[in-house]
């Protein structure tokens, strides 16, 4: 995908104009924790997991307090209707369930002179912003398995994109295993992506197939859009009646914890030889 290679081929440049400011420690890591959304089927609760996440990341500490880092995350949202307790949020009846692939450079702060950049404290809270890069593909289940994405389940013209730029912000703890080159880090990041569309919901109920005298049946392709666009107990749906929530933008986040390996450029023109 265009998009994908472009932010790629960004990231890349990025990390490569950090070698040329001479960084003076380099740090690779991996972290593993859950994912969550906030959207028209998680209205109220920033906080809550709905699947998991995982991610690996390189970056440039160019002093105890700044670093620059390229990631990569993956991760899982889901929503469903079904489970919630209110009783006209049952009656909708969707349900959704996204991965999340994002490539994205971070630019973080240590409130502390921290080790990994030169520094003499083996502790430091930070905080990180920056932009990504988002791939997503919602499914729903319903009678069978649904990519919903590939429907205009509100009667859109066009299928919606499936990637977006997003928005990154967060902050977390990082402390450095006793005499090691290892940290262990707890973050929270949140993303906001330019998208409404990572549950499949977003506007207003399409309108339906329906069966006549010169048409009693319905064709399977009718049968399974009525479905996607309106799960509804009964299709009580009316066409262009609300189905999201009217806010423009979903939201996700990663809470996760990690491992990091610092090293020196002297270090890394050693294993070079």
């Amino acid at each position: 995908m265009k998009f994908t290679k472009k932010f790629i081929s960004l990231g890349i440049t990025i990390l490569i104009t950090s070698f040329s400011l001479q960084a003076q420690v380099w740090e690779v890591g991996a972290k593993v924790g859950g994912a969550g959304y906030m959207g028209e089927l998680n209205l109220n609760n920033p906080l809550k997991i709905s699947g998991l996440a995982a991610g690996v990341f390189v970056k440039a500490n160019f002093d105890p307090y700044w670093g620059l880092g390229f990631h990569y995350m993956h991760g899982t949202i889901s929503g469903d209707d079904a489970k919630s307790n209110l009783t006209e949020t049952r009656a909708r009846n969707i349900n959704f369930k996204t991965p999340l692939n994002e490539i994205s450079f971070q630019l973080d702060f240590n409130f502390l002179d921290y080790f990994s950049g030169g520094g003499r404290r083996n502790i430091s809270p930070y905080v990180f912003g920056g932009a990504g890069g988002l791939v997503f593909k919602p499914t729903a289940t319903y009678d069978q398995f649904y990519r919903t994405y590939k429907w205009q389940s509100e009667g859109q013209s066009q299928r919606y994109r499936t990637y977006s730029l997003a928005a990154i912000y967060g902050g977390g703890f990082k402390a450095r295993i006793k005499n090691t080159s290892f940290s262990i880090l707890a973050e929270l990041g949140f993303r906001t992506p330019l998208t409404d569309y990572l549950d499949d919901v977003s506007g207003y109920y399409a309108r339906k197939y329906v069966t006549s005298a010169q048409k009693p049946l319905l064709t399977e392709y009718e049968h399974a859009f009525n479905i996607i666009s309106d799960p509804s107990i009964n299709q009580v749906g009316a066409v262009n009646t609300q189905r999201g929530d009217g806010r423009k933008r979903d939201s996700y986040m990663f809470g996760t914890v990690g491992l990091s390996f610092s090293f020196t450029e002297d270090c890394f023109n050693f294993l070079k030889h």
